[in-house]
């Protein structure tokens, strides 16, 4: 409903441990989405846990694994929010 309120889509941006670690995730996630232009290649799936373009050459919409460390940016918000309640 998004992509068609939006009038489609540029790229899908896969991320989070288990998102840029789970091949299988990355698939289901994506199956029956070929209407929309996404199309993953399956060789290139099998990449985890590197910034990568996984779209398969017929897709028109980019689909990227792209890390991420949450605990890191939770660690820093938290940080800074404690820096402000004590000035």
């Amino acid at each position: 409903a998004y992509a068609a309120a939006m009038g489609g889509i540029d790229a899908v941006v896969i991320t989070a441990r288990i998102g840029e670690n789970d091949a299988v995730l990355r698939a289901e996630a994506t199956k029956g989405l070929e209407f929309m232009g996404i199309a993953i290649d399956a060789e290139k799936n099998k990449i985890r846990g590197k910034e990568v373009d996984i779209s398969a050459t017929t897709a028109t919409v980019k689909s990227f694994i792209i890390p991420t460390n949450e605990e890191l940016v939770i660690a820093q918000d938290t940080k800074k929010l404690v820096d402000s309640l004590q000035k």
